[in-house]
């Protein structure tokens, strides 16, 4: 169930362009935009990847409210902090897009912790730490 669950978020974080498969001895990616040809996961370019590990944290997210107790909370937030300032223009630019798109469809609040200005730019709601003389503070940032 985990692993149809991710293929599906998979495609649709990709605007329908990667879908997830396994075969007897790997995970592999069917890319629909490149005449439907599949290839091990591990051919996939950096933005790509971060597609597959958030769609693989998202159903998992899933996978752990489904377990959950009747009544318990559901897991509404996700929190990502990885490592944006590696990424390259190009790829920074697909991570910005999945996260757009991941926001808009409404089923989650996505805090995304970075220092990377131009994917800051792209987040309509921001907040900054401010360091001052009695500590670090929180403070929204006005857009």
């Amino acid at each position: 169930a985990l692993l149809i669950d991710t293929f599906r978020i998979l495609l649709e974080l990709s605007g329908g362009q990667f879908e997830l498969t396994s075969s007897a001895q790997d995970l592999l990616v069917i890319d629909h935009n490149d005449a439907d040809m599949s290839r091990p996961v591990k051919t996939l370019s950096g933005g790509e990847t971060f597609q597959a590990s958030l769609a693989l944290a998202l159903a998992l997210s899933e996978q752990v409210t489904a377990l959950a107790a009747e009544g318990a909370s559901k897991l509404e937030s996700i929190f990502l902090d990885e490592g944006f300032g590696t990424l390259d223009e190009a790829t920074l630019d697909i991570v910005a897009g999945t996260l757009e798109n991941l926001a808009s469809s409404g089923s989650r609040m996505v805090g995304v912790i970075t220092h990377v200005g131009a994917l800051a730019e792209r987040i309509p709601v921001r907040f900054g730490v401010v360091r001052g003389s009695a500590g670090s503070h929180i403070e929204r940032v006005s857009v």
